[in-house]
């Protein structure tokens, strides 16, 4: 199984895994020509692509949807709420769309997908765990740690988790009380702190890569995000990586091999 992260963070976000001839990419938070270029170094074609997962509405991670349907014929699964919010944004999407349940577990092929729930401020978001030959569970755009994220993200190989905001940034930065007080709610964003302490229970129920992703440009750093998080799960045997914003960052799940390209 690889992971290839292709964006992540609050201008964009979608990943491609991988599992032998399956290829799902899960959010589409970036231009379909983006998209297409990726895929295309990758060695794929967006024809190629076996199904699209959507964890919820917000434009980064739909923003490419509308073009990539426009020309190819790509099944999209989200939930009821989801796929209703998407059917009203682009027109003539129905046909691609396939609303699934976060309480039954579905198939692509030989993979398994199970949506759990995350906590954010929109009417419904998910995050998925996706098993075959290795498990993968992402969970992003969420302001608290819950029992059904937990449940989801627990036992898997591998897992991309949000680490959006380093808070003494937050709280000095430049943002508008408002959105300050939005992004620190439990329906919000999930802080460097808050993340450690989910990864070094994560780690320590036996994930070896963990992956850091949609972090904040303006409230956060690659490095404060890292350094904290490896200093919670040092000594734990797990693997730690950022995933860019802007450019790739593939994973061999089952492996202990990271790269950046």
């Amino acid at each position: 199984m690889k992971l290839v992260t292709l964006a992540s963070g609050s201008r964009g976000n979608c990943a491609l895994l991988s599992d032998g001839s399956a290829h799902i990419l899960i959010d589409a938070g970036i231009s379909a020509r983006r998209i297409r270029e990726n895929l295309d170094a990758c060695g794929l074609k967006i024809s190629e692509l076996s199904a699209i997962l959507i964890s919820h509405e917000h434009s980064d991670h739909i923003s490419g949807l509308k073009t990539l349907l426009k020309y190819n014929k790509i099944p999209v699964f989200a939930p009821r709420t989801v796929s209703r919010a998407i059917a009203c944004t682009i027109a003539g999407v129905e046909a691609s769309l396939h609303e699934i349940s976060t309480e039954d577990d579905f198939m692509l092929g030989s993979l398994q997908i199970s949506a759990f729930p995350t906590m954010h401020d929109t009417a419904q978001s998910v995050g998925y765990r996706i098993s075959g030959s290795s498990v993968f569970a992402l969970a992003t755009d969420t302001g608290c740690v819950t029992t059904e994220l937990y449940g989801g993200l627990k036992g898997a190989d591998c897992v991309l988790i949000e680490c959006n905001h380093d808070l003494d940034m937050l709280k000095y930065g430049t943002y508008p009380v408002y959105l300050k007080r939005r992004i620190l709610a439990d329906t919000g964003h999930l802080s460097n702190d808050a993340c450690a302490a989910l990864a070094k229970d994560l780690a320590l129920e036996g994930t070896k890569n963990i992956i850091l992703g949609h972090l904040s440009r303006e409230n956060n750093t690659p490095q404060k995000a890292f350094a904290a998080v490896s200093q919670a799960i040092a000594g734990l045997g797990a693997t730690l990586s950022v995933a860019p914003p802007d450019a790739r960052l593939t994973v061999s799940i089952g492996e202990r091999k990271v790269c950046c390209l």
